[in-house]
């Protein structure tokens, strides 16, 4: 059995919808899981980008392969939106309905999802319907629901675009849990300060700026690395610390300023 979905080789891979090219060509190599940020500014096609990676957008050109069926590479991902998607039912069946569809007995289900409850800071919420949730909560309650099957790739479109600052803080250390058990993430925002707190606690860089990867000299050490894109074209792909000290294009040099970038 093979046991990884790693690595992914996209090749000349575009998105078009109604005659409009919306992203690419992209040519890219992921070789293992890890923190990959997806940065650049709105309307730059970071969403369409994800949405290509998980298969739910469909190649107008290209090719995308894992190193599994991509089927099976569908499997074992999970994906979280900028407004998560609730089921009308308690947050308790929220969480527990990934496990049901796939076989796991109904009251073993929500066993395992009372736990997840509890360790996203929601454990007196299961009762409560998740439509009435504030946006921090239901933002936890979908990263539960991705979670609960342990994927190994997650992917995030801007999951923290309309909290406040605690709700983000919280958001932040569940993603540097799940990074810590061995999920990779593919995460977009348009938010440096994010970016650059994520990369350091992942991995790819250290409060002096240099990368774990280099200080330890592990070739297993965690690692970030930074996807810029621009009008639905990859500019930049960098390790973080490379990326956020020395960008190469005008345009990502322009973003990291916080300047307009058109």
């Amino acid at each position: 059995m093979v046991s990884t979905q790693f690595p992914l080789h996209v090749q000349g891979a575009t998105v078009r919808r109604r005659g409009k090219l919306l992203v690419g060509p992209v040519d890219l190599t992921l070789p293992k899981p890890g923190l990959s940020l997806v940065i650049g500014p709105n309307g730059a096609g970071k969403t369409t980008f994800l949405r290509m990676l998980h298969g739910m957008e469909r190649l107008s050109s290209g090719s995308m392969t894992w190193n599994v069926a991509a089927q099976e590479a569908h499997k074992r991902q999970a994906y979280v939106f900028q407004t998560p998607i609730m089921m009308r039912r308690t947050a308790l069946d929220n969480v527990a309905y990934p496990l049901i569809v796939h076989g796991t007995p109904r009251a073993q289900a929500r066993d395992i999802a009372t736990g997840w409850l509890a360790r996203v800071g929601l454990a007196d919420s299961g009762t409560k319907r998740a439509q009435v949730l504030s946006g921090g909560e239901r933002q936890k309650l979908a990263l539960a629901r991705a979670l609960i099957r342990g994927p190994e790739l997650l992917f995030l479109d801007e999951p923290c675009a309309n909290l406040d600052g605690r709700a983000t803080r919280e958001i932040e250390e569940l993603l540097l849990q799940a990074r810590q058990a061995g999920t990779g993430i593919i995460m977009a925002t348009h938010d440096m300060g994010q970016a650059r707190r994520l990369a350091q606690l992942m991995g790819g860089t250290t409060s002096n700026g240099l990368s774990d990867d280099i200080l330890n000299g592990g070739e297993n050490a965690p690692t970030s690395d930074v996807l810029f894109i621009h009008r639905g074209i990859i500019h930049e792909h960098q390790r973080a610390n490379d990326f956020f000290v020395n960008p190469q294009t005008p345009e990502a040099q322009a973003f990291i300023n916080g300047d307009i970038v058109e």
